[in-house]
């Protein structure tokens, strides 16, 4: 109890006192967890069972009796991984998986940037016209794209020939582009491009706009030329969301499948396997059940060593905003 001296008399004054409310700061804490808690469970849902199955079915030897039969496959152990560990054609399906993914990831981030610090040049108008068809190219659906590069690249009546045949001193008068893999990739590349930029393109404009006019003017005026007002001015702005972005473009570039079942007519030759194609043929195409699962399993696992760097990333990001 405190007293408190009031002109002309005193009197005591009872000091409330305020209990702890522990229920109220452990409820604070668990509303993220409850909000998050419906995501989860639709995921687990939706990826838990498929991913279970799929794991259990790469230590197992399911051949057609047993799919038809219904009966439970035998158990295999890890037969299925040391086969296609110590095969040399899957390792070198992963080497051209990485370097497919390094060359669309680079040719989507380049082109990206290049598009975001257009728009952001342009007039008001422009720029609307281009977020505009942006967002249409990005809802295109994929086999749509795909039609529309294999009419471009078709042998008979492809515009590209056409185009090109109209150089000096060049004939590409029924030139099939996917005779050569390095070619055919190249056509391939411009489809997951096509219908990566808008994301990318749209997400750095974003970026790009919180970057503060007053440190661009400064820089100008303290004589600063274009390349180094983008390295020291620029960059340091928008970095956290290129790395997001380019973290994101490897993660779905690396589980590239449509595009290459597209534009090969459903039947890809070797030389254009990817790990998404090897395991889809392994298991439905040569009937190897098992051992498509396993290499769908080693696929999952090296995305989720990208999907943990992406983590990290924002992670880094939350801690430094």
């Amino acid at each position: 109890m405190g007293t408190v001296d009031l002109p002309g008399r005193s009197r005591a004054v009872r000091t409330p006192h305020r209990p702890a409310r522990p229920r109220r700061g452990l409820r604070r804490r668990a509303l993220p967890y409850l909000l998050i808690a419906p995501t989860v469970l639709a995921l687990a849902a939706v990826l838990g069972y498929p991913l279970v199955d799929l794991l259990v079915l790469s230590f197992q030897d399911m051949t057609r009796r047993e799919l038809f039969s219904g009966a439970a496959p035998p158990y295999a152990g890890l037969a299925n991984y040391r086969s296609i560990l110590s095969d040399d054609f899957f390792w070198t399906v992963v080497g051209r998986t990485a370097l497919f993914t390094a060359v669309c990831v680079a040719a989507t981030m380049a082109l990206s940037l290049l598009v975001a610090l257009l728009m952001r040049r342009v007039a008001p108008w422009v720029r609307t016209t281009m977020t505009g068809v942006l967002v249409a190219v990005w809802a295109m659906p994929v086999m749509v794209a795909a039609s529309v590069f294999r009419w471009l690249s078709d042998a008979d009546y492809g515009v590209v020939n056409w185009l090109l045949g109209l150089l000096p001193g060049l004939d590409f008068s029924k030139h099939n582009w996917f005779e050569n893999p390095w070619q055919g990739f190249a056509v391939i590349t411009g489809v997951v491009v096509w219908g990566a930029v808008p994301f990318a393109a749209l997400t750095l404009q974003a970026a790009l706009a919180q970057v503060p006019a007053e440190l661009e003017e400064a820089a100008l005026v303290d004589g600063a030329r274009p390349r180094q007002l983008f390295r020291y001015v620029t960059w340091p702005v928008i970095k956290p969301t290129a790395v997001l972005v380019t973290s994101l473009s490897a993660i779905w570039d690396f589980g590239v499948f449509n595009q290459i079942w597209l534009m090969r007519g459903g039947q890809p030759e070797k030389d254009y396997y990817l790990l998404g194609v090897y395991s889809f043929t392994e298991s439905f195409a040569v009937n190897r059940y098992s051992a498509g699962a396993a290499i769908a399993v080693l696929t999952v696992l090296m995305l989720l060593a990208g999907a943990v760097v992406y983590v990290r990333q924002l992670v880094h990001l939350g801690a430094a905003e």
